[in-house]
């Protein structure tokens, strides 16, 4: 399915929070990038798939409290799917530390602390002007070139690069002062 505008997605959430059974448009919309998303921060496929599934259940369980801010509905799904993978490294550690095992419990806590940054820069990437938030999500999350989100966006690829930029000078301060 292809990327729905900003207006479209809006419209789909809506439909969904009135009727449930819509959230199967949204599902099919974000599955692949979710997937994605679990992939690269666990290395276990088993946990991958049961993760996403976490994902989009909690996703419809609490979708009515879903309040549209201007960010795209991936993000919230990238939020949850960040807070899920905490959960379950929480999990690990503390059945690791009823079976203590060294090695585990480093490799656990080196687990939560990308968590932890992870959680850290997307509270950093929610608060950046919306340009540059934009721009950011599709270029790393959605994984675009610079040319298809000029193409989008109506702008230039100078332009972008340059909002880029900015976006990323402004992470790079939020994340410094923490």
């Amino acid at each position: 399915m292809t990327q729905a505008t900003e207006s479209e997605e809006r419209l789909l959430i809506e439909a969904a929070q009135k009727d449930p059974s819509r959230f199967a448009e949204l599902y099919e919309q974000h599955f692949h990038h979710v997937y994605a998303y679990v992939a690269r921060r666990v290395r276990d496929r088993a946990e991958v798939q049961d993760l996403t599934a976490q994902v989009f259940h909690r996703a419809l369980a609490n979708l009515g409290k879903f309040k549209w801010r201007g960010s795209p509905f991936a993000a919230w799904l990238y939020r949850i799917a960040s807070n899920a993978i905490a959960d379950q490294a929480k999990q690990k550690m503390r059945e690791s530390t009823e079976q203590p095992n060294t090695a585990s419990q480093s490799s656990t806590a080196t687990d939560l602390e990308a968590v932890e940054r992870c959680a850290r820069l997307f509270s950093a990437v929610d608060k950046l002007p919306e340009d540059q938030r934009r721009v950011i999500v599709m270029r790393f999350a959605d994984e675009q070139s610079i040319r298809e989100i000029a193409d989008e966006l109506g702008r230039s690829e100078g332009a972008v690069k340059q909002l880029q930029f900015r976006a990323l000078e402004n992470l790079r301060n939020r994340l410094n002062e923490k």
